[in-house]
């Protein structure tokens, strides 16, 4: 070094050699931080041909917090050059500013990570088997909360706050704050309850009985979950709320069940054991019903205008808009086999039936004039 600075001296001369230093200094930093995003690329272009999930996460992670740690502490070093030069006050705060950059940075890298961590093992391209969503989601935001927390702990006592002091006036403090604040709180805990017994997920389709509920779940925060109905407006629920009610989730249902009542006139009694043991041979052979489940298809009741006999069967799939499809398919199906027996589908009618015929005394009867 002293052979390099005596060629600096003789170049530029002594008085000019601290700036040419700074010059040098911040253009090593640029270059430096040039060639380790070049690295990072190369190393990208050899974890994206792996299916590990972390090795993608952590060089994603790792290349901001990495270029601006080698812009920041050359940046700072160059500084203190110049302000030890200039027998500057402002040389006793380069240390400092260096650690405070390395605990951002390091709470940036560790958060980053967690998040891509988090997409990575939700996604099918990283995991064969990937993780429910739900609770994927409740770990990150749980640890990317314990990073926050600690990095603004460790920063206060560089700065020489007392961590201890702190820990003290929260736990007393903290009493206080659970009862000004007892609906956050059971928004919180409600929340976390969710995560534990994941009765839904970001995905699902629910509905409660209870409440005015039933969309498509977007996201479960601490706070409020927030579903999009189906006339697509968003609704905003705090957690606590799905403590007192029941909720059902049809998206968790096996399969979708048809149960259909179908009449046939009085008339077609004689038929109605044919037909309903038809119309049960094509739910069998039918390959959107599943056979593994229950099947019935029975005559049920005498009704006021009509014979009926109910069918009761489950489809395979549990898609709404394929459901329908399947529906409309064996109901068209049913009605096709009532009529290939000569019988009808009854509907509402009336007989008034007269026991004995109605005389009229006296005169015959006379035609019917306009006005009468």
């Amino acid at each position: 070094m002293s052979k390099v600075e005596s060629w600096l001296v003789n170049l530029t001369g002594a008085q000019h050699l601290w700036m040419l230093e700074l010059f040098l200094i911040v253009v090593v930093a640029l270059s430096l931080g040039y060639l380790v995003n070049r690295i990072i690329d190369r190393l990208e272009v050899h974890t994206a041909k792996t299916m590990t999930v972390w090795d993608d996460a952590l060089i994603e992670a790792c290349r901001k917090p990495l270029i601006w740690l080698v812009w920041i502490l050359g940046v700072n070093f160059a500084a203190g050059v110049a302000a030890q030069k200039m027998d500057s006050g402002l040389y006793a705060l380069v240390d400092p500013i260096n650690r405070i950059a390395l605990i951002f940075l390091g709470s940036v890298f560790l958060t980053n990570f967690i998040k891509r961590a988090e997409r990575n093992l939700v996604h099918p391209d990283f995991i064969s088997k990937p993780l429910d969503e739900t609770t994927v989601r409740a770990v990150g935001k749980l640890l990317r909360a314990a990073v926050i927390i600690t990095a603004v702990l460790i920063a206060m006592q560089l700065f020489g706050y007392s961590i201890s002091g702190l820990l003290a006036f929260g736990g007393i403090g903290g009493i206080a704050m659970g009862f000004a604040a007892k609906d956050l709180l059971a928004n919180f805990f409600g929340g976390l309850m969710i995560y534990l017994d994941r009765p839904f997920s970001v995905g699902d389709w629910i509905r409660s009985p209870d409440k005015e509920i039933e969309g498509t779940v977007e996201d479960i925060g601490w706070r409020l979950t927030r579903i999009r109905t189906f006339d697509k407006r968003p609704l905003y629920i705090p957690n606590a709320v799905f403590a007192n009610i029941s909720v059902e989730n049809p998206s968790r249902m096996t399969n979708r069940r048809i149960y259909e009542t179908v009449g046939i006139r009085y008339d077609d009694l004689h038929k109605m054991d044919t037909i309903a043991a038809e119309v049960k041979t094509m739910l069998s052979e039918h390959p959107e019903i599943d056979n593994n489940l229950i099947m019935m298809v029975n005559f049920n009741k005498f009704a006021a205008s009509s014979l009926d006999f109910f069918i009761y069967v489950f489809t395979k799939t549990t898609d709404w808009a394929h459901y329908h499809v399947i529906k409309q398919d064996v109901l068209l199906k049913v009605a096709a086999i009532i009529e290939a027996n000569q019988a009808e589908i009854a509907f509402p009618t009336s007989t008034l039936q007269v026991p004995h015929a109605i005389e009229i005394s006296g005169a015959s009867p006379q035609q019917p004039q306009i006005g009468q």
